[in-house]
């Protein structure tokens, strides 16, 4: 796993440095199964909990070298980028090029420094909410804790103040109302996988369903 996070943080910087471009992970943009929309479709738990910034906290711990707690502001001090993305929910629909603007879980990796033996990632969210990936799939260029989406802060509706973007994945692998990640050493279901949505959620294998 060391390794392995080594290699994508050079990805990730010969990506900054202009110096390679993103896999092309199939020439129709659209996985099999979805639709392109126009919007912004709302999926959550019927849940929205009000979360003001001055009460906002993201945990980051379990088997790091350098277990955080991040109010708002250390948040937001964090390296800033804007990234483009497309967006795949299991509920058959697409966003393309959604801008979100973010903190990389690289950088939150190299803030926490993950121990050899963390192999996944559990994410837990303020309305009760959880789900899971394993560690190599969060060591992506681009997956990310968003607070922005189209130059406007992320509203309540879309999971704000902060949310996870995976964008390899179907859309609830990544944790509206974001407040903990945890890295372990096995894999934990969260709230859609006990209840038989893929562990995987890879959208090009419309990998939907246990």
């Amino acid at each position: 796993m060391k390794e392995a996070y080594i290699a994508a943080k050079e990805r990730w910087a010969r990506k900054m440095a202009g110096k390679e471009k993103s896999a092309i992970r199939s020439e129709n943009r659209l996985p099999p199964g979805q639709r392109q929309v126009h919007n912004f479709p709302v999926l959550d738990l019927g849940v929205r909990p009000e979360v003001t910034l001055d009460k906002w906290e993201l945990k980051i711990h379990g088997l790091v070298g350098n277990p955080v707690s991040l109010n708002w502001e250390q948040f937001m001090a964090l390296p800033q980028f804007k990234d483009v993305s497309d967006f795949h929910c299991v509920t058959t629909w697409s966003q393309l090029d959604m801008e979100f603007e973010r903190v990389s879980f690289f950088t939150i990796a190299d803030l926490v420094k993950p121990k050899p033996e963390a192999t996944h990632v559990f994410f837990k969210s303020y309305d009760g909410y959880s789900t899971n990936n394993p560690l190599d799939v969060c060591m992506d260029d681009d997956v990310l804790v968003a607070h922005s989406w189209n130059g406007k802060p992320l509203t309540k509706e879309h999971g704000g103040p902060a949310r996870v973007i995976v964008p390899k994945r179907y859309a609830w692998k990544g944790a509206k109302f974001i407040r903990d990640i945890q890295f372990i050493d096995r894999d934990i279901l969260g709230f859609w996988e006990v209840r038989g949505y893929s562990n995987t959620a890879d959208p090009w294998a419309e990998d939907r369903f246990a």
